[in-house]
């Protein structure tokens, strides 16, 4: 009851085209990373609005939001709210810690004049577009580009697409 089966080679034919097919998307990406052809050119944003923000952890479980120079507390989001920018911000402290950073540095949040709204950690250069995360993140991040501000009060920044 022993069936000896044999094997048989795999066929060189799709091994040749696979090959080819593997050589021919890296010539192809390489000459279109070297040449430009296919790229898609991006205009390079102005930011409208920052904000420099500090986040602090309170005994209680809460989580301060400051303005970064006058210590100003603007939002206190209580215990067990606002997971996503608990999570943000552990991340970003996260990696300042990695790199052996202080919490010294404020977090700049910049309202560009496309619409986008980015968190940029001024210690490590690091910046999260905050639009991948859907309308309802970006929206708590938003509120606090404005929160406990006077129009006044705004850090404009100037060279804005448009203005004189």
């Amino acid at each position: 009851m022993s069936e000896h089966k044999t094997s048989r080679p795999f066929p060189r034919g799709p091994l040749f085209g696979a090959a080819a097919l593997v050589v021919l998307a890296l010539a192809l990406a390489g000459v279109s990373r070297f040449t430009g052809i296919g790229a898609v050119p991006v205009e390079q944003a102005t930011p409208v609005e920052t904000r420099a923000l500090r986040f602090e952890d309170r005994a209680d479980g809460s989580v301060a939001v400051l303005e970064a120079g006058s210590r100003k507390v603007i939002e206190v989001y209580a215990p067990g709210t606002n997971g996503f920018v608990r999570g943000v911000m552990r991340g970003l402290a996260r990696d300042r810690m990695l790199r052996g950073l202080g919490d010294e540095a404020p977090f700049e949040l910049i309202r560009w004049d496309d619409d986008r709204l980015s968190l940029r950690d001024t210690a490590t250069g690091y910046q999260i577009e905050l639009v991948s995360f859907g309308i309802t993140q970006l929206e708590v991040f938003a509120e606090l580009l404005h929160a406990g501000k006077e129009e006044s009060d705004f850090t404009r920044v100037s060279n804005v697409k448009g203005s004189d």
